[in-house]
């Protein structure tokens, strides 16, 4: 419910202000370019640090025939008004150490100008100031309650800059940009907040008074300026501006501003008539106006810059998201109590709720009642026999806002009759509460006397289309029903990609191997960066959905699969009577999460079945060699047979350390990858901790073995659990 309050606040608060935001993040971008364009003029003068103002005033004086005064803005740039022999008065930029004019005073570009007035007023003036200061502050409580909700999605604030789980673009970028741009996007606001109050003076101004006896000013002893300390112990890199004496009067004097103070000073005799340091109001709005503005830094111009660019983004990535959220909606043809299935949703983001609705419609596909709502939605179902509940977990174990209320409704309604229920689980393991909210729903319906629980608690990582299809398949049986849940992954977020022709170079039989299993080589002569552990997309016929295989690239440049053949297997099929100088037409998704990193120590690969196909790949190409151990687990012996040859070569070139196999069916003996990894559980621990990658790919079911294993050796070995590696980027998994 927190998780719903803070995610509330930062949607209307966006709502309410972004049109405002909009202009001054637009305006912010083009104003950002200012400072830069003022650098680009090249006045800047390194010397101020080592100059004194002693040393300029002399070569003014010798080269001018009066000077009025000197300035030094924030870029840098010396400017002087004097007045030359020909008694012309000149306004320009100088170079300090000879004097000389460098260029003219630059005169704000018309771009600049009106984005200025754009983006403090709006052209309303006053009105236009108060809003754009108001929505400063609705920006800054933005960025607050948007951190806010990171650390809630990270678990803690010492987990904020761990690795953000990606579910889409969008939610990635608004989180991993948002990081980068918190604090510049809070500097940006407070100091807009600030400069607005100080227009409306609700910030009381402490303008300097300074206080001078002039009956007791003296014009003795008279030493040259050269000599005055003020003047000989103040470089040009201190100074504001300085402002000569208007005439040869004693009670004349230089008016000196300096970067924290002011000070006056007697013409004749150097002495500190009045000296006063700016209040806190002044400082404060100096510095205020540097920060927002970038005078001075250009690369704090690039921050500001790229900081309001993010912040458009962030109001377009928002808005995109809570429209996917919204355009997830669920609809109905039946009337609730008319169901004897009902399906139960819960989704902080909208993405599990596709996999809800699938599993209705091959209900209602099926000829069966089905309604689906979400949890917060729960009732009395006056026909409901069968209880799914599909859910994912938010933040640390708890409810995704859809569902925050589905514990008081679940306590407070009673079930006309008695019910099967199932739990299915979506998340992350990368998450330490992995699924946590799915097993609490568990644990509250159990708690009813007319539940039985039909299925166990099951999880899915990753939004693992095969796992939630291989859920479906055992749900169904249990039910004694036959539904239909194919068709395209609903989790696969991927653009269409473009298909490719590809031939087959080289292929062996599914019916030569104990397991109906074939390995297949594809060429292209289409030029594509391709890296082992990406997906090839094949669709064998215009009707029917991709399937993806993982690649392993070799270093001939050459894809190679490894596919079992199922009976009624459409793609298996597909592949499986091509021969060699055949084509398909395929496309490549790139799969970035599960590449062989080159900066690894070691590199552990885990693997069961068709699984090893990318590790083949990559160890076809780790030429350094990086130290590299393979575990992998089939069948039987002959099972290894299609692979033996190359691991054997990997093993003699050494780019395979060693290998490991485990046989599932060999004989009374018994024997799974996990259980290989579990006896090897120091070399796990020294590949974690030498910043080392374990990466597996295979079954699901394999992967929730392993992940058990290697969790219980990072708790016992470690102190530390498994998911601080793979927020570490050290475990990476592909598996189906």
């Amino acid at each position: 419910m927190i998780i719903s309050i803070w995610r509330y606040c930062h949607l209307a608060l966006a709502v309410s202000s972004f049109v405002f935001i909009f202009i001054a993040s637009v305006t912010g971008v083009i104003l950002a370019f200012e400072p830069i364009s003022h650098d680009l003029h090249g006045y800047r003068s390194p010397q101020i640090r080592n100059l004194s103002l002693a040393e300029t005033l002399e070569t003014l004086r010798s080269t001018y025939d009066e000077v009025l005064s000197i300035s030094v803005d924030a870029h840098g740039f010396v400017s002087a008004s004097v007045i030359d022999a020909e008694g012309n008065l000149g306004d320009f930029y100088i170079n300090p150490v000879s004097g000389e004019k460098v260029g003219d005073l630059i005169e704000p570009h018309p771009l600049f100008q009106f984005a200025t007035n754009l983006h403090r007023s709006l052209f309303l003036k006053s009105t236009g100031r108060f809003f754009v200061g108001l929505s400063s502050f609705l920006l800054f409580l933005i960025a607050v309650t948007g951190a806010i909700l990171v650390i809630k999605r990270q678990q803690g604030i010492r987990q904020v800059l761990d690795k953000i789980i990606r579910e889409n673009f969008f939610q990635y970028y608004h989180v991993y940009l948002g990081r980068l741009a918190l604090i510049p996007i809070i500097i940006i606001t407070l100091t807009g907040v600030y400069l607005s109050l100080l227009r409306f003076s609700l910030i009381p101004s402490e303008p300097l008074s300074h206080n001078i006896d002039f009956d007791t000013i003296s014009d003795t002893p008279a030493i040259p300026y050269q000599d005055f300390p003020l003047f000989k112990n103040t470089t040009l890199a201190e100074l504001r501006s300085l402002e000569f004496p208007f005439s040869e009067d004693v009670e004349d004097y230089y008016s000196v501003q300096l970067k924290t103070k002011e000070v006056l000073v007697n013409q004749y005799t150097g002495e500190a008539l009045s000296e006063l340091s700016y209040p806190f109001t002044t400082v404060a709005t100096n510095l205020s106006t540097i920060l927002h503005t970038g005078q001075g830094s250009w690369w704090w111009s690039i921050i500001l810059g790229l900081a309001s660019v993010s912040t458009l983004f962030f109001i377009y990535s928002g808005f995109a998201m809570t429209l996917k959220r919204r355009s997830a909606q669920i609809k109905n043809t039946l009337s609730p109590d008319a169901c004897n299935y009902i399906i139960l949703v819960g989704s902080e983001t909208g993405t599990t709720i596709p996999f809800a609705v699938r599993l209705q419609h091959a209900l209602l596909r099926a000829g069966e009642t089905a309604y689906l709502t979400e949890l917060n939605r729960y009732s009395t179902y006056s026909s409901m026999q069968h209880l799914v509940v599909v859910t994912a977990t938010y933040g640390q174990g708890e409810p995704p806002t859809n569902a925050s209320k589905f514990e008081s409704l679940f306590s407070q309604t009673k079930p006309a009759q008695p019910y099967t229920y199932s739990v299915v689980g979506f998340g992350s393991i990368a998450y330490p509460e992995f699924c946590k909210f799915a097993f609490d729903v568990d644990e509250l319906i159990r708690s009813d006397q007319q539940s039985r629980q039909l299925l166990s608690t099951y999880t899915i990582n990753n939004r693992s289309w095969e796992s939630f299809q291989k859920w479906a398949g055992k749900w169904s049986q249990m039910l004694e029903i036959k539904i239909d849940i194919s068709g395209e992954d609903p989790g696969l977020a991927k653009k269409s990609q473009k298909r490719q022709t590809f031939e087959v170079i080289g292929k062996t039989q599914a019916s030569d191997h104990p397991d109906d299993t074939f390995l297949i080589e594809l060429g292209t002569s289409e030029k594509q960066s391709i890296t082992s552990g990406d997906l090839l997309s094949v669709s064998p016929a215009e009707d029917t959905h991709d399937r993806l295989y993982s690649i392993g690239l070799t270093s001939e440049n050459r894809i190679l699969l490894s596919v079992k053949r199922h009976e009624r297997g459409v793609c298996s099929n597909y592949l499986n009577q091509l021969t060699e100088e055949d084509t398909l037409k395929a496309s490549i998704i790139r799969n970035q999460e599960f590449h062989i990193p080159s900066q690894a120590s070691r590199v552990v690969l885990i693997c069961n079945g068709t699984g090893i196909a990318p590790f083949l790949g990559m160890l076809d190409n780790n030429r350094k060699p990086i130290e590299t151990y393979l575990y992998w687990g089939g069948r039987n012996h002959r099972s290894l047979e299609l692979y033996r040859e190359i691991i054997d070569q990997n093993l003699r070139h050494q780019r395979l350390t060693d290998f490991f196999s485990a046989f599932s069916r060999n004989g009374s003996e018994k024997t799974y990858v996990q259980d290989l990894i579990h006896a090897d559980a120091e070399r796990i621990v020294c590949t974690f901790q030498s910043k080392g990658v374990v990466m597996i790919c295979g079954s699901v079911a394999m992967q929730n073995g392993v992940i058990g294993v290697l969790e219980d050796i990072c708790l016992s070995h470690t102190d530390k659990p498994l998911s601080y590696y793979q927020n570490r980027h050290q475990l990476k998994m592909d598996c189906y």
